[in-house]
Order: structure tokens, then C-alpha cells, then sequence
């Protein structure tokens, strides 16, 4: 029976070190028929290693592998990772893992980490705090992910059992998971390094400890299992048995649906992934035409106001997923309402620094980096242009050039010789006209614009950046200088393209805006050209920001 212990050594090993009580020592009963494995996830010449933790569900796994392992064309490993934590009683689990696939003849891979480290790196990293067991878990997939890298395996088994599923449905559900949490563990997942099998999932707990009692095969127990501090083992030792009562059957009907709801996913996700490309939208849109590249992404509202309930949520959480936040239940009722029942200008602030804004046709979601505190942080870059240089912006979307004007330098020199200058170095005007194709008066996108201005001196070097509050401008023909907030207000610009508005400063002075002529100053010219749209002419209307 595939090299069964002896009860000389299974008394040895008990006696090998100060935790004895760790392992389970069994006498040989009437052999077990075998434990019921998922043989279609396994192919012949599979080299498989399967995760060896010691306790029983893993030894069990291990044996029954092993037993049909010439059958089903197997070539198998074992690996063990020492978490770090539970001390000599850990060392006493690795030597256990170790020995038996000694016994075995089995290569065998062993790792340790520091899981309480890791997680308390996590919290103080500025990334959601984890709880030992999560790090756990992200630990012992991580390595074994690093073992597939390795190409000494294909695939790792784990031994989740049904009474494991039904645990994980269970708490998922208490969480307040989507369906796609109701289908708990999946009988495979697929890696870029490799795939995770799950082939014990339609064995029960009380069955592996049966089979492994007929071989007469031991196992450790882990003491932290009986620990009620940990959410799992209060589910398993508290509230399951008590649902019981109502419901002998309950695991079984737990795991059913966990089936039912894994293929209620799968048709899902084709059918999100087929419609999504109709609505979803990304970038922003260009004036002419087209979008622009940029961050985030946005639905046509019109398109997902006729569609049924539940493809609305879904396709919201596909576009929430695809910026890599994940949203709840009333996040995606907000975004919903928003989309179908929201004013243009409208947003909402959600958590990971996710921002939802509407517009006249659009839903557009975009992620802001997340400050210490938990406020979202608008760190727009800035750009040093050089007299005469280049730049190109992509967070503005455009390519500024400032050009040398020798003539108009000339004229400055004379008009500063008989004071010709008005107060405060910048020149009067009267009125000016907004750059546009269309319809100015009516903004409904980020418009790019080309313009020519001048400024006497050009040894220096300008800053293109984001407006700020409290910024002034001198509109041409304008009698005095207007808030850039005000002249945003009359060109009806709101929301994100409000948020992201460029100017360009020169010795203090705003000497260009994007979407409006200022009042030319000698020396300079400029050419700002949508990156979208380079090379293209510009366009004046003679729509007056003044009205």
C-alpha cells in the first residue's frame, strides 16, 4: 500500500520532539475504498506537487495521488511552507512533511517566510492592514507560484475539501460577497506560471480522516485550528454545527451552491466581456471627434439606461474592476444612480480614490492617488518650457511650443521707452473671443487651442501647469483681469475637464489659457496643438467671453 508506516516508526516520529501531541497516530482498520478525486482535472505526465501541510487533508491528498498515481500517469512532488509562526510546532510540521515524502520517494520542496512580518509590512506600508491569515494565504501562493515559475512543476494541488468550500461560502456570504463570492473555491485556478488544482473538493473532512484511519497513516494537528479568535475556525466550530440544527444537509446544499453560482459566472463573464466594448468608452472626447488617450474611462449613459438591472450593475463593476478598484453594493448603486438620474458636473467620491463624474452623455470614472490620510490627492505635473523650446504634455493632452518673435520684441522696446505699458506689466484690452469649432458657449468637451502671443523678454523660461484658485488672466479686449474661475464659468466648462485646465506662466503672469485669447504681450509666440489633433489649424468664433 504505496510504503505504509510501520507502527515502530509511527512511534518514533511521535517521539521525535517536545509536541508529540501534534500528530495523529492511527492503527490500521479495514482499508478505505479511496477518497473521491476530481480526475478531469489531472492528465497523464502531469508533474504535479501538492501542497504538504501535514495535517490531514494534505496527507490524504498525497496518499490517494500517490496510490493512483501509476493509473493516472502522475508524476508527483511534495511542498511544504513553514509560515513562521506557531514555533516548534511548525518545525515539527516540516519534519513531519519532510519524512513522509521521504517515505514516499518523493521530491520534496520546503520554504520558509515570516507571515506576522509580512503582515505588519503591509499595514505600516500604507496598504490595507492584513490579518495573519491573509498574509498567510497571499504568502503560500506566492510561492507556489514561484515554484511553477521554477518549471520543476506544472501544476500544485491544495486539499480543499467540501467542508472547507461549504466554510468559505459561508463566510463570504456574512461578508456581504457578490455571487461571484457565493462560488467559494474553484476546483482550478489559472496562473500566468501555472494552474492550482483543487481535485479533493467533493471529498468531506469525515471521509479523508476515514481513509487515512484504514491505512493506518498519521497526521499533525494543528493547534491554531482550534483557536476561536480566527473567523474560520469560529464558523467551523460554532456556527455550522448550530445551522445544523436546522439543516443537517447544510454543507452539501452549500457546495451546490457554490457550483450553481461558479457557472452562473462564467456565462456572466462572457456575456459582460461581449457587451462592455458597445459602452465603454476610454479616454475622453476630442473636439472634431474621437478620444483622447488618457486615464479612466466612461459609459454612455444612454446606451445603459435601457439595459436590464442586473446588466447595469455588472457592467459598472466591470468598469470599476478594469481601473482596479473593487466596489460594494451601495458603491454601484451610487454610480448607477449617477449615471441614469444625474446632473452634468455631478460626481462622487468613492472609496480607493475612485471619482465618478457625469456629464451630458457620459459616465466617466477615473482613479486619483489616495494621500496618507485617506483624501484624494490631484498632484497635476508641471512642465518647464524653455524661450524658444517645446514641450509635450500628455496629462493636458497637448504640444506647446513657444517660438522667438524678433519684430514684435522690437516694438516692445519702443512702446516701454515712452511708457507704454499699463500697470502691472501687463497690456489693456477690451474683449475676448473663445477658441472653438463649434459652439464655445457650449463646452462639452476639453477643446485644444492654437494661439499667438508675444512677450518682450525671452531669456527666461515659462511653466505650463494646471490652474489654481486665485489665478488671474487678462482677456483680450478686456478691461481688467478675470478669475480663471470665472472665465471657466462662462465658457461652461465643468467637472474633469475643469479640474484639468492648463495655463502657461511667465514671470508671474499667466501669458496663455487653453480655450481663450489673452492679451497679447511682445517678444514671444505660442503654438498649443491637441496632441490628437497635431498639425491641424485652429479655429476663432467671434463668441465674446463677456457675453
Amino acid at each position: 500500500m504505496c510504503g505504509i508506516p510501520s507502527g515502530n516508526l509511527l512511534r518514533q516520529r511521535a517521539a521525535s520532539g517536545p509536541y508529540d501531541f501534534g500528530m495523529r497516530r492511527t492503527l490500521p482498520t479495514t482499508p478505505s475504498p479511496g477518497l473521491p478525486i476530481d480526475t478531469t482535472l489531472l492528465k497523464p505526465g502531469l508533474r504535479l506537487a501538492v501542497g504538504l501541510s501535514g495535517g490531514a487533508d494534505s496527507v490524504g491528498l498525497l496518499r490517494a495521488l500517490k496510490e493512483r498515481s501509476v493509473e493516472l500517469g502522475l508524476v508527483l512532488h511534495a511542498a511544504h511552507l513553514h509560515h513562521g509562526l506557531r514555533g516548534a510546532e511548525a518545525d515539527g510540521d516540516l519534519e513531519f512533511a519532510r519524512g513522509l515524502a521521504a517515505e514516499l520517494g518523493l521530491p520534496f520542496h520546503e520554504a520558509r517566510v515570516d507571515t506576522a512580518a509580512e503582515a505588519r509590512a503591509s499595514g505600516e506600508s500604507g496598504k490595507a492592514t492584513e490579518s495573519i491569515e491573509e498574509a498567510a494565504r497571499r504568502l503560500r501562493y506566492g510561492w507556489f507560484r514561484q515554484l511553477l515559475a521554477s518549471g520543476e512543476v506544472e501544476a500544485v494541488a491544495t486539499a480543499h475539501t467540501r467542508d472547507d468550500q461549504a466554510e468559505t461560502v459561508l463566510a463570504k456570504f456574512l461578508r456581504g460577497a457578490w455571487t461571484e463570492g457565493l462560488s467559494g473555491i474553484h476546483p482550478a485556478v489559472e496562473f500566468p506560471e501555472g494552474r492550482i488544482l483543487r481535485p479533493l473538493l467533493g471529498a468531506t473532512r469525515a471521509q479523508v480522516e476515514a481513509y487515512l484511519k484504514g491505512l493506518g497513516q498519521g497526521w499533525r494537528e494543528d493547534s491554531s485550528n482550534r483557536h476561536l479568535t480566527f473567523t474560520r475556525n469560529r464558523i467551523r466550530h460554532e456556527l455550522l454545527p448550530l445551522l445544523e440544527g436546522w439543516n443537517p444537509r447544510l454543507r452539501e446544499h452549500l457546495a451546490q451552491m457554490a457550483a450553481l453560482a461558479r457557472d452562473e459566472e462564467a456565462w456572466w463573464e462572457g456575456e459582460v466581456a461581449r457587451i462592455a466594448p458597445q459602452l465603454l468608452l476610454p479616454g475622453r472626447p476630442v473636439r472634431g471627434g474621437g478620444r483622447a488617450a488618457g486615464d479612466g474611462l466612461a459609459l454612455d449613459v444612454t446606451r445603459l439606461a435601457v439595459l436590464p438591472l442586473a446588466l447595469q450593475r455588472r457592467l459598472l463593476r466591470y468598469a470599476a474592476e478594469h481601473l482596479s478598484v473593487a466596489v460594494d453594493f451601495p458603491s454601484t448603486e451610487a454610480l448607477r444612480l449617477l449615471a441614469l438620474t444625474g446632473r452634468a458636473g455631478q460626481r462622487l467620491e468613492l472609496a480607493e480614490g475612485l471619482r465618478a463624474e457625469r456629464t451630458p452623455r457620459e459616465l466617466r470614472m477615473e482613479v486619483l492617488p489616495v494621500a496618507a490620510g485617506g483624501t484624494t490627492e490631484e498632484a497635476t505635473p508641471e512642465y518647464i518650457v524653455a524661450i524658444p523650446g517645446e514641450v509635450v504634455a500628455p496629462v493636458f493632452g497637448l504640444r506647446l511650443r513657444i517660438d522667438v518673435d524678433s519684430s514684435a520684441a522690437l516694438e516692445a522696446d519702443d512702446e516701454s521707452q515712452v511708457g507704454g505699458r499699463s500697470q502691472g506689466g501687463v497690456p489693456p484690452g477690451a474683449k475676448a473671443h473663445v477658441d472653438s469649432v463649434a459652439s464655445a458657449a457650449r463646452l462639452k468637451s476639453c477643446p485644444d487651442t492654437r494661439q499667438s502671443i508675444s512677450a518682450a523678454r525671452f531669456d527666461r523660461e515659462a511653466t505650463l501647469r494646471n490652474w489654481r484658485a486665485g489665478d488671474r488672466v487678462r482677456l483680450r479686449y478686456s478691461s481688467g483681469p478675470r478669475k480663471v474661475k470665472e472665465v471657466l464659468e462662462r465658457l461652461r466648462v465643468t467637472g474633469s475637464c475643469r479640474r484639468v485646465w492648463p495655463v502657461l506662466e511667465l514671470d508671474g503672469h499667466i501669458v496663455w489659457m487653453r480655450g481663450v485669447e489673452l492679451e497679447p504681450a511682445p517678444g514671444i509666440r505660442i503654438v498649443a496643438t491637441s496632441l490628437e489633433e497635431a498639425g491641424a489649424e485652429s479655429f476663432q468664433t467671434g463668441v465674446s467671453v463677456d457675453g
